[in-house]
């Protein structure tokens, strides 16, 4: 199994990007787990529900997501 770092992880470099733009810059965390609460409510219910990626097609992580599944049950057309 190889690690890869941060920088060298596109989507890891995008999510993190992006919470520090949106999140972290624009709040005042009481404490550790004040900060924590509200990233993980971030990365849940902002960036995987409304952030739209050009990557994904321009949709959501939840709506790629979705339409993956959808399209493993499909069943295979000759």
């Amino acid at each position: 199994m190889s690690l890869l770092l941060s920088n060298q992880n596109d989507y890891t470099k995008h999510l993190m990007r992006t919470t520090w733009k949106e999140e972290v810059d624009l709040s005042e965390y009481v404490d550790f787990v004040d900060a924590r609460n509200q990233i993980c409510r971030f990365i849940e219910d902002v960036y995987n529900y409304k952030h739209i990626h050009s990557s994904l097609g321009y949709l959501t992580p939840a709506e790629f997501k979705t339409d993956w599944l959808a399209a493993q049950t499909e069943p295979d057309t000759p």
